[in-house]
Parts: structure tokens; sequence; C-alpha cells
């Protein structure tokens, strides 16, 4: 990968300086996945940290025989980088949603660059502060109307890893037990009010191609802020 398209992909590395680039992408691995396949398996967090080149994968909690969606990750994103930190225990794992392709970075190595660049250290910290903010927006949402948390979800991925196309802001088509998971919505509400999206005109889903766009994303905004 070209370490230019590389900073444009990931913004955690956009402050980052060329030759240090050039030696972390010459330690990476590139490997891919097929849908539905486990990237990263409970016993196997803190061995390195994992960039979403292409695709899309969930974060699940392991309980028993449970699982339960604990996050979205598209491309652009990374996940793995508190395990090498906190070294205690994950009951979790990261399933494959479709065909994804992973760079993974060797825990040491990537702790090595993180501190070996002090702005990077600091991007890192505001990435995460970012995400732990996010997770209390969530869970300060509990009370909210289940429409306000379904569009929240919708308007969180597609602001994050959405493409925008003539039609709207387009995202995966994600299954609705995973939606119920992330919103705690029941599935059947869930979908009521996709139906009523669809019925506005502000939500088009495409289940042939997995396709979710977001035809009128200001309105879905604007009742993802109604709480």
């Amino acid at each position: 990968m070209q370490i230019e398209t590389f900073s444009e992909t990931f913004p955690l590395f956009d402050a980052a300086d060329a030759e240090t680039l050039e030696w972390l992408l010459s330690v990476a691995v590139e490997r891919d996945y097929p849908s539905g396949r486990a990237v990263l398996m409970e016993d196997a967090w803190g061995n390195a940290v994992y960039f979403i080149l292409s695709g899309w994968v969930k974060v699940r909690h392991l309980n028993n025989q449970d699982a339960i969606t604990l996050a979205i990750l598209g491309k652009g994103d990374f996940f793995g980088e508190m395990a090498i930190l906190d070294e205690s225990p994950r009951s979790t794992d990261v399933v494959a949603f479709t065909p994804v392709r992973l760079l993974s970075i060797p825990a040491q190595i990537f702790i090595q660059f993180l501190f070996k660049d002090s702005q990077l250290h600091h991007r890192m910290l505001q990435l995460m502060v970012r995400r732990l903010r996010k997770a209390n927006q969530s869970a300060q949402l509990r009370q909210a109307a289940p429409a306000v948390r379904i569009a929240n979800i919708l308007v969180g991925i597609a602001d994050t890893y959405g493409t925008k196309t003539d039609a709207g802001t387009e995202i995966y088509n994600l299954p609705l037990k995973d939606i119920a998971d992330l919103s705690s919505v029941s599935v059947d509400e869930i979908n009521k009010v996709l139906d009523k999206l669809k019925e506005k005109g502000w939500l088009l889903i495409d289940p042939k191609n997995q396709v979710i766009t977001l035809a009128n994303p200001k309105q879905i905004a604007q009742l993802a802020s109604a709480h």
C-alpha cells in the first residue's frame, strides 16, 4: 500500500512523517477474510493492532452461548489497540459481515511506533477519548424513543464510514439483530421504525446488494437529536 493512501485512509496517521509510515508498513501484514469468518478470536487479543482496509466487521461480547454486538467498524477504523495497553483477558471477538481486508501490526512494534512520535501518541489518545465519548452518548440514549436510538445508530455509522452517492449516504445493511443489540430496541420495533423511514423516503434498503442508503441524512440526523 502507498504511504499517501494509508495516511488518508486512517486518520490516526495523518500527522506521521513518511519515513515512520514506511517503516510501519514494512512490518505490517495484509490478510483477507470471507464474510461470516471470525477475524479475531477472544484468545488472540493483545497480539496485534488491526486496521480495516475494506469491508465491515462487528465486535461481539461473548457470554456462554450468547453473543451481543458491541460495535460496528468499517474502512478506516482499527481495533485491538486497547488490548495491547491493558493485558486483561477479553471475552470478545470480531466477525466479518462482508469480505474484509485487514492490515495487522504486531503489538510490540505498534507500541514502539506509538511512543516514537509524541504527535501520534496524542492523536491516539484523542481517538480513544472520542470512542469513550460515543459510548457515553449511547448509554445516555437508553431512555430515548426507539426511533431516536435507531436514527443515532444509522447516523453515527454513516458519518464515520458512509459512502456519499447521488442517492444519499450508503452504509452496510446491518442485520436487525445487530441493530437490536446496539440500540436495545426489539426487532419488531426496529422493523416498524425502518418501515416508517422508508415510507417517508428518508431511507432506502437494498437487501440484494446489502446496502442501506440514508436518502435524507439531514432529516434522520434531526430525528437522532430529538431527545
